[in-house]
C-alpha cells in the first residue's frame, strides 16, 4: 500500500516537472536541471519507500525473547507395561469421572488395560532418578521433571537440559523405547496482548436472519431443521482441541455460551491462556456462538471444554503427545464429542519424520491415540489439513484415525476447496468422511468481529456441531452409530471417492433415518 501511494506522488511530480518544463521553455541547462532533479526525487522515493517497507515489516513480525530456562530438552518414554500399579480397573472413579463411565456403560464398553493409568511403581523410578539427577546437578542445570503421561500409549514424558539423565531413563528395563520429541528453541515471540471489541459492529449484524452470518454453513448441511425442533446440543460435551482461545473469556458473542472449563497441555504452561492465538476462538464460535443477526452456530447448548495443546512456537513430535493428553482428559471428563482442527505431517529439523505410507491411523501417535476414542464412546471429528495445495496434497495426521469423522472442505458452489487434504488412507479407507463449507466459512475472530476464513479448521466444527445436535435428538445410539448415520446421509455416500469423500452430511435426513431404526 505505502509502495503504491510513493509511486503514484512521484509520477505527479515528474508530470509536474515535465509541464514546468514545457511552459517557460527551459533552456538545455534548465532541462538538465529539471532532469537531475527528477532523479533526485526517484532516489528519495525509494529511500523513502524502503524506510516505509522495514519499518510495516518490523511491525507486523512479533518482537523475539530468548527461550527462557536454555537449552533443554523432552523425551516420551514408552514403557513396557503397567505391573507394580496401585490402579485397578474394579476401582475407575479413582481416574474417571461418574460421566465418563456412564457414557461407557450406556455404550456396552468395556474397560480395559489402555484405560489404566501409567504404572505409579515405574512413574516413581523415574521420578527418583529424576529428583536424583536434580541434587546432583550444577547450579546452571535447568531442574529436569516429569511433565506428562499417557496412559493409552503407556508413556510418560521428560524434561530436561541433562542429556545423560535422558539417555540413561532409556536404558531402564521397565522402559521400551525412549526418543527425543522436542528440544528448547534459541528464542520465542514475546506475547502481545490483544483487547477485544466489547461491541459488535454495524455491518456485523444481518437483519431479520436469526442465524446472522451463519446461515449459509449450517443450511448446506439441513441442521437448522435440528434446531427448529429443539435440538441444539445441550447435554452434549464438545472438547475443542485447538492451539489457543483468544479472548474467549471476554467476547460478547460466548455470553450465552456454555464453557465450563479449560485447560493447558503445552509445556511450559500458558501465563496468559485466553491470549494465545485465536485459531481455536474461531473454531469454537461456528459451534458455540448464540448471538441472533450476528452468527448463531451449530450447537449452541452444548458444553465445551477448551483444551490448548498446540505450541505455536515451534513444530516439533511433542505436539502429538499434547494432543493425546488432551483427549485422554476429555475422555476422562466425560466429553462425548471431540473437534479437533490440528494435523501435522513434518517437524522442524526433522526431515522425512513421516512420509504417506505413515497414513494407516496407528503408525503416528497422534493417529494411534485418535483410533482408540470411539472405542471409549466417543466421536472424533478431525480436519482433514490444508495440504491440498502443496507437495505433500493428501489428509494429515490424525486425519487418518480409524472410526472417526475427518472433514474436508468447500467452497461456495460445493465444489472440493483444493487447499482440501485427500485421501485414501494408506489402507484404502476412504478419507475425508464427510464434506462442509470451509472456503471461506463465517467465524468470530480475537477480536470480537464477523470474519471469513478459509481451511478445513473451519468446516470441521460446523459438522462436529450437528454432531451434537443429532446425538442429543437420538441419544440411544453409540459413537459408531451417529458416524455412520452422518456417512450414509451424505450426498455421495452410494458412490464416496478420495476428494469428497461421502459428500455433503444432510443432517436432518439422518436424524429422520435414525428415528426410525431405534431400538
Amino acid at each position: 500500500m505505502f509502495v503504491i501511494i510513493h509511486i503514484i506522488i512521484l509520477h505527479f511530480r515528474v508530470q509536474r516537472y515535465k509541464k514546468n518544463s514545457k511552459l517557460a521553455n527551459f533552456s538545455k541547462k534548465s532541462v538538465t536541471f529539471a532532469g537531475v532533479m527528477r532523479k533526485a526525487l526517484i532516489v528519495l522515493h525509494l529511500i523513502l519507500v524502503a524506510l516505509t517497507c522495514s519499518l510495516a515489516s518490523g511491525a507486523a513480525t512479533p518482537p523475539k525473547k530468548k527461550y527462557p530456562g536454555g537449552k533443554c530438552y523432552i523425551w516420551r518414554y514408552t514403557l513396557k507395561d503397567k505391573r507394580e500399579s496401585s490402579y485397578t480397573l474394579d476401582r475407575p472413579q479413582r481416574w474417571l469421572s461418574h460421566k465418563s463411565l456412564e457414557r461407557r456403560k450406556k455404550q456396552g464398553l468395556p474397560l480395559d488395560s489402555t484405560d489404566l493409568p501409567v504404572s505409579s511403581g515405574y512413574l516413581k523410578a523415574i521420578q527418583r532418578m529424576v529428583y536424583d539427577g536434580n541434587r546432583n546437578a550444577k547450579r546452571q542445570t535447568v531442574e529436569s521433571m516429569v511433565i506428562g503421561t499417557s496412559r493409552w500409549n503407556n508413556t510418560v514424558l521428560v524434561r530436561s537440559a541433562d542429556t545423560t539423565l535422558l539417555q540413561d531413563l532409556s536404558q531402564q528395563t521397565y522402559v521400551k523405547r525412549g526418543e527425543l520429541v522436542w528440544t528448547a528453541p534459541d528464542s520465542i515471540d514475546r506475547q502481545i496482548k490483544t483487547k477485544p471489541n466489547i461491541y459488535f459492529n454495524p455491518w456485523d449484524s444481518v437483519k431479520g436472519s436469526t442465524y446472522g452470518h451463519g446461515r449459509e454453513q449450517i443450511e448446506m448441511l439441513n441442521g437448522h431443521r435440528l434446531h427448529s425442533i429443539g435440538f441444539r446440543g445441550k447435554g452434549i460435551t464438545i472438547a475443542v482441541l485447538d492451539g489457543g482461545f483468544m479472548n474467549c473469556d471476554q467476547l460478547p458473542v460466548f455470553r450465552h455460551a456454555n464453557i465450563v472449563g479449560c485447560k493447558d497441555f503445552v509445556y511450559p504452561n500458558s501465563f496468559f491462556f485466553y491470549q494465545e492465538t485465536d485459531h481455536g476462538t474461531k473454531v469454537l464460535s461456528t459451534m458455540a456462538a448464540n448471538e441472533p443477526e450476528v452468527l448463531v452456530g451449530t450447537a449452541p447448548e452444548a458444553r465445551y471444554w477448551l483444551l490448548r495443546c498446540e505450541d505455536l512456537q515451534t513444530e516439533q513430535p511433542v505436539e502429538e503427545d499434547y494432543w493425546a493428553m488432551a483427549a485422554e482428559f476429555a475422555d476422562s471428563l466425560g466429553a462425548d464429542i471431540i473437534s479437533s482442527s490440528l494435523g501435522y505431517t513434518e517437524y522442524d529439523d526433522r526431515p522425512g519424520y513421516y512420509s504417506q505410507r505413515d497414513l494407516d491411523g496407528h503408525t503416528a501417535l497422534i493417529s494411534h491415540t485418535a483410533s482408540m476414542l470411539a472405542q471409549k464412546g466417543i466421536i472424533l471429528v478431525n480436519s482433514a489439513g490444508n495440504s491440498g495445495m502443496g507437495p505433500w496434497k493428501k489428509i494429515t495426521f490424525p486425519a487418518d484415525a480409524e472410526n472417526s469423522l475427518t472433514v474436508g472442505a468447500l467452497n461456495q458452489q460445493r465444489i472440493n476447496a483444493p487447499f482440501s487434504g485427500v485421501g485414501p488412507t494408506q489402507d484404502l479407507r476412504v478419507k475425508p468422511d464427510v464434506m462442509a463449507l470451509g472456503s471461506p466459512a463465517s467465524m468470530i475472530s480475537g477480536r470480537g468481529g464477523v470474519v471469513r476464513d478459509m481451511g478445513t479448521s473451519f468446516s470441521t466444527p460446523i459438522v462436529a456441531g450437528l454432531a451434537a445436535c443429532l446425538w442429543q435428538a437420538l441419544p440411544n445410539k453409540t459413537a459408531l452409530q451417529i458416524m455412520e448415520l452422518v456417512r450414509q446421509n451424505s450426498s455421495y455416500h452410494d458412490k464416496p471417492d478420495n476428494i469428497y469423500g461421502y459428500g455433503i452430511p444432510n443432517f436432518w435426513r439422518a436424524y429422520m433415518v435414525g428415528r426410525a431404526i431405534q431400538p
